[in-house]
């Protein structure tokens, strides 16, 4: 029974990623060629499959819980993101949320690593006086309003890394660093220039981002 249940098991991972993996690539294929049709549906979705691979992990259920809590307010961030919504500081917020979720299911992995929270803090501050301020810089530009929500996002993520790198896990370092790298060309696109490259390029990273941290838990 209890190889039955793990046979079982094993098999619904590899479904799911196989699954996710999918509906990435036509996520990917839809900010390629802007066909926001194709956006609507498997954007979300690929979401949804990385919940599911939270769910069917195995990990301790309070990490369970608390990551899915993270992954869902990642959806929410997806839609309110999608042109059909257009709303960016509903975005924002619900990315932020997430990210504080997320520093939760560090902390309960165990922050074991010092000099990685080290490097983590001299990269983020390195980011945040060269591409970060740019990026508030440009937020102010376009609203006032949008420099302090902009500004606090960009501390937040930056927390997010360093707490991540200090668990000294691999898949949460790769899923922390993939986070910093989608949401940095994603706010330069916003509000500093946008070239033809970064729609797929946020998109790619992203989902590395929370494959990585679901795959945390495996």
């Amino acid at each position: 029974m209890h190889r039955a249940g793990l046979a079982a098991t094993l098999n619904a991972q590899l479904v799911l990623l196989v699954a996710t993996g999918l509906a990435a690539v036509a996520n990917w294929w839809s900010r390629a060629v802007e066909n926001d049709a194709v956006e609507r549906w498997s954007k979300p979705l690929t979401t949804i499959l990385v919940i599911g691979l939270a769910l069917v992990s195995g990990a301790p259920r309070d990490q369970i819980v608390v990551a899915v809590i993270a992954l869902t307010l990642c959806l929410a961030g997806d839609v309110f993101l999608m042109p059909v919504v257009d709303n960016f500081v509903l975005g924002l917020a619900s990315f932020l949320l997430g990210h504080l979720a997320f520093i939760v299911l560090f902390f309960q992995y165990g922050l074991e690593n010092v000099q990685l929270a080290g490097i983590a803090i001299v990269l983020a501050a390195l980011l945040a006086v060269s591409i970060g301020k740019v990026i508030v810089q440009g937020a102010a530009f376009a609203d006032k309003k949008l420099a302090k929500p902009v500004l606090a996002y960009l501390l937040i993520i930056s927390a997010m890394a360093v707490v991540g790198w200090s668990t000294a896990m691999p898949w949460v370092i790769l899923g922390t660093l993939l986070f910093v790298v989608s949401d940095s060309i994603l706010g330069w696109r916003q509000f500093v220039g946008q070239k033809a490259w970064m729609g797929p390029a946020v998109m790619i990273t992203y989902h590395g981002a929370i494959v990585s941290l679901a795959l945390s838990l495996w």
